[in-house]
């Protein structure tokens, strides 16, 4: 008797890593299922690819203005270049991945259907018009911005890092909220490419919290000397309203008062979350909290149900996910042979392009206070 395994999210990087890895065993059905278009998921669409692409630009102005050995009146950066050619690459990235797809679906043991997947219950999804009844499921849905909480923010236009990778023009001058991985590499593109006055909200007193705090008060140090960036640090956010000229207006709390900021643009890098809420898993025993999927992807509460890559919320990096996915694949077909499941423990790491990539921010393994808080046996 084959098992039938439903993939939902099959153009992202765990989607496609699950499905070609359950599409290799002998007597598995697969059935691919995205909606998306034109196909790859958020590090190619929208991520560490398109990113890296933009930043170069800005690297090279960055040159322009530090390095002594070039001469001359300072560059512009031609945002509308910047922003075709990022296009190129990325439909050209895509392409390869939707190809993938598109020739994994052609084996006899493979279907693909271009739909929105809901659950109805535990066993059964709603794929557009059809029903299906999978033995196990895949989600492999990615992630989607995390939106602040904050009184007015419903009432002002907020640009995310994937607007900022579209943008063509910004205003003078920009407030932006959230300093972690998406915000070092953001913040220094708005203040070199962009040529705006930024100002930062961070809530601590460095940002990168898991870094030795040695690293985060060097990236401060850098992007208030090099960029001529304001980094607020130990400030909370209270509220965010419009300007009657189109701009905003925060009032902060920080050194134990109140205080006001206007700028031309509002900036939200507040990281990002398992994107799930349209799966219907409300119909089905399984509650996406944290923590709600182990190491062995199998959900809590629903020992049919897979999730792998940024929908689990456990570590958003796309070898990661692509990890994860083979992972989930191999621990299905241990599941329906009555074998025991694998746990997938990864070296943890980190690469932030910080500096427009001048001065990077790489880690690789555990620091004292990340293996403490993961309960591993270590030497200091």
């Amino acid at each position: 008797m084959s098992t039938h395994v439903a993939v939902i999210g099959a153009y992202g990087s765990a989607g496609i890593a699950a499905a070609q890895q359950l599409a290799e065993m002998p007597e598995v059905e697969v059935t691919m299922i995205d909606d998306g278009d034109p196909g790859g998921g958020l590090c190619i669409l929208r991520g560490c690819m398109p990113s890296k692409e933009v930043l170069s630009a800005a690297e090279h102005r960055f040159a322009a203005r530090h390095d002594d050995r070039l001469d001359g009146p300072l560059p512009d950066v031609d945002l509308d270049s910047v922003v075709e050619t990022k296009n190129k690459r990325v439909l050209n990235f895509a392409a390869h991945r939707r190809a993938g797809v598109e020739e994994l679906a052609e084996k006899e043991n493979v279907q693909f259907y271009t739909e929105t997947a809901q659950f109805l219950n535990d066993r059964t999804l709603s794929v557009g018009d059809t029903t299906i009844e999978p033995d196990y499921v895949v989600i492999a849905t990615g992630s989607s911005v995390n939106e602040p909480s904050l009184p007015g923010i419903e009432d002002v236009s907020m640009m995310t890092s994937a607007d900022v990778l579209d943008a063509t023009s910004f205003g003078d001058s920009g407030i932006v909220m959230g300093f972690g991985y998406v915000g070092m590499e953001m913040v220094p593109y708005l203040a070199e490419a962009g040529e705006m006055d930024i100002t930062v909200i961070e809530h601590d007193s460095r940002p990168l919290d898991e870094a030795d705090p040695a690293f985060g008060d060097a990236l401060l140090s850098y992007y208030r000397d090099a960029f001529d960036i304001t980094v607020l640090t130990e400030t909370d956010e209270r509220r965010v309203e419009s300007t009657a000229d189109g701009g905003v207006r925060m009032s902060v709390r920080r050194e134990g008062r109140e205080e006001t900021i206007e700028a031309d643009q509002l900036f939200g890098f507040t990281g990002r979350r398992p994107a799930v809420d349209n799966l219907g898993l409300e119909n089905t025993s399984v509650n996406p909290e944290p923590g709600w999927v182990p190491a062995t992807m199998q959900a809590r509460g629903n020992d049919r149900i897979f999730v792998a890559g940024d929908a689990n919320g456990r570590e958003p990096i796309l070898h990661v996910a692509k990890e994860q996915g083979v992972t989930a694949a191999n621990n299905i077909r241990a599941h329906a042979t009555g074998d025991d499941l694998t746990s997938y423990q990864n070296v943890h790491h980190h690469v932030v392009f910080s500096g427009l990539g001048v001065l990077p921010y790489a880690r690789v393994g555990h620091s004292v206070e990340s293996a403490e808080a993961s309960d591993h046996e270590f030497i200091p």
